[in-house]
C-alpha cells in the first residue's frame, strides 16, 4: 500500500470497529546532511523515516497514538493498541475532529535540494571562519535539507496532501585564546533556497565577533534594577510566556494570566506581535493546525492589545472560547524606530541579553536565571562581557515597560524579531 492508501486502511479499519469518530496522518521524511565538526567536513548522510498518527473518538472518549512504522503489522497493532486505550479512557464532552473543509494540496519550498550547492556553501562558511575569525572553533555545523510529504483525512470527509521541502542551517561555536574559552554560542535559520552565503545569516558573524571578545568575560558584582536590551536570539524566551499564557493549557486550567484580557493592554503601545504560519516572509510555517484547521496569519498583539487567544477545537469547547485557526510559533514582532545604536546609548545602567538560561516562569510571569554570551552597559557604552550575571523579575510587567523596540531585525526563516528594550529587571551576581 501506498502512504494514501495506508491511511485509508487504518482510518476504515477504525471505523468498523465501532469508532465514532476517527483522524489520522501519515509522514514520508527524507534528510539529506552535510556536517563540520572541529572545523572540518565530517558527514554526509541521507536518512529516510516514516510516521503514522491516529486519533479515535468512542462515546466522547478520546485517544491517540502515533507509531514510527507504516507496515501492515505494525499498522494492525497500533490499530489494536489505540481501540484499548478509547475504551479505557474518560468521557470528555469537548472531544471533536475537525469539520469537512475544502480538500486541498499545499506545496512549499524545493522537494529535491541542490547538493553541489549544499556542499559550496557549508565549505564557505568553513573557510569564511577560518580566515575572519582565527579564535572561534566551530564545535558543530550542519546544513540539512527536510523533504515531507504528509497526508492528512478524518471520518467528517477532511483530505489534504501537503509536499515540503526545507533547508535548515545551524552552528554552534567557541572562542579559545591560550587556556581562555567563552561559553559556547549558537544560531540557526530556515531557508526555502540556498541563495546566499550564510556568513551574514542569522547574524551569525556578529554572533562570532562576540565570542572572541567574550573569551575575557567579567562579573556584575553589584546588584541593580535597570534595563535590559533582549536580543532576537533571546526575545523567544520571553515571547513564549505569552504564547503558553493564551493556549489551551493555561486557559483550560485557569492560570493564565491573561485569561480574561482579551482587548485589555497587556503590553506597551509600541509592541506588536503577529503568529504568521502562510506569511510569505515566513520560510518554514505550517499550512494546518494540530486540530487540522487551514492556518491563518494572526494577530496576536496589535499596539499593546491583546486580540486573542489561540485555543484549538478541544481548547474551545472546553473553555467556551473561541477556536482560532493557528497554533503560536512563526513569530513576527513589527520593528521600532530606534537603532540598536542609540537603544545603547540611550540606557544609564543595564545589559545586553544575547542568551538566557532559566526555568520556567511561573504563572504570574516571575522569572530567574542566568545571562549567558552578554554585556554590562553603562553610560550609553557597552563596557565589558559579563559572567556569572543573574537576571530577575517578572515577565508580564516588562512587556508593560518596554522603552524602545529596535528598527533592525533578524530573520530567522521560522520568526522575524528585533532587538527590544525592556526597564525593571533585576541584575545581580
Amino acid at each position: 500500500m501506498n502512504l494514501k492508501e495506508t491511511l485509508s486502511y487504518a482510518l476504515d479499519k477504525l471505523l468498523d470497529a465501532g469508532m465514532n469518530h476517527v483522524e489520522g496522518g501519515i509522514n514520508q521524511y527524507e534528510k539529506k546532511e552535510l556536517n563540520i565538526e572541529s572545523g572540518k567536513m565530517s558527514l554526509f548522510r541521507t536518512t529516510f523515516s516514516n510516521s503514522i498518527s491516529l486519533e479515535a473518538i468512542k462515546d466522547l472518549k478520546q485517544s491517540s497514538i502515533s507509531v514510527n512504522k507504516i507496515d501492515k503489522k505494525s499498522v494492525d497493532i497500533a490499530i489494536t493498541s489505540l481501540i484499548e486505550s478509547v475504551n479505557s479512557s474518560q468521557v470528555d464532552e469537548a472531544n471533536a475532529i475537525s469539520e469537512n473543509q475544502t480538500n486541498e494540496i499545499f506545496s512549499k519550498g524545493q522537494l529535491v535540494p541542490d547538493l553541489d550547492l549544499m556542499y559550496d556553501r557549508v565549505e564557505d562558511f568553513n573557510k569564511h571562519v577560518k580566515n575572519d575569525y582565527k579564535k572561534i572553533i566551530l564545535e558543530a555545523v550542519t546544513l540539512d535539507h527536510n523533504t515531507s510529504k504528509t497526508y492528512i483525512a478524518n471520518s467528517n470527509g477532511v483530505d489534504y496532501e501537503i509536499n515540503k521541502g526545507l533547508y535548515g542551517f545551524s552552528a554552534m561555536f567557541t572562542a579559545k585564546d591560550g587556556s581562555n574559552t567563552s561559553s559556547f554560542n549558537y544560531t540557526g535559520v530556515n531557508r526555502l533556497k540556498l541563495d546566499n552565503d550564510f556568513k551574514n545569516q542569522g547574524y551569525i558573524s556578529d554572533l562570532m565577533r562576540q565570542s572572541e571578545e567574550q573569551i575575557k568575560s567579567f562579573p556584575v558584582k553589584n546588584k541593580f534594577v535597570g534595563q535590559v536590551i533582549v536580543t532576537p536570539h533571546c526575545l523567544p524566551d520571553f515571547v513564549s510566556f505569552i504564547d503558553s499564557s493564551i493556549s489551551d493549557s493555561s486557559l483550560i486550567s485557569g492560570t493564565s494570566i491573561y485569561k480574561n484580557k482579551i482587548g485589555d493592554k497587556i503590553t506597551s503601545d509600541i509592541f506588536s506581535l503577529s503568529s504568521n504560519p502562510i506569511d510569505d516572509r515566513i520560510d518554514s510555517g505550517y499550512f494546518l493546525t494540530g486540530d487540522t484547521y487551514k492556518a491563518k496569519n494572526t494577530d496576536i498583539v496589535k499596539k499593546g492589545v491583546l486580540n486573542t487567544h489561540l485555543l484549538s477545537l478541544y481548547g474551545a469547547k472546553k473553555t467556551g472560547g473561541k477556536r482560532v485557526s493557528n497554533q503560536g510559533g512563526c513569530y513576527i514582532v513589527n520593528t521600532g524606530s530606534e537603532s540598536l545604536e542609540n537603544m545603547i546609548k540611550n540606557i544609564d545602567k543595564g545589559i545586553l541579553l544575547c542568551r538566557f538560561s532559566g526555568g520556567s516562569p511561573s504563572d504570574n510571569g516571575d522569572f530567574s536565571g542566568v545571562a549567558k554570551n552578554s554585556y554590562y552597559i553603562e553610560k550609553g557604552k557597552i563596557k565589558f562581557p559579563i559572567i556569572e550575571t543573574m537576571v530577575s523579575g517578572n515577565i508580564a510587567q516588562m512587556f508593560m515597560n518596554i522603552n524602545s523596540i529596535s528598527k533592525e531585525s533578524v530573520d530567522f526563516g521560522d520568526s522575524i524579531l528585533p532587538w527590544v528594550s525592556f526597564d525593571g529587571v533585576t541584575v545581580s551576581w
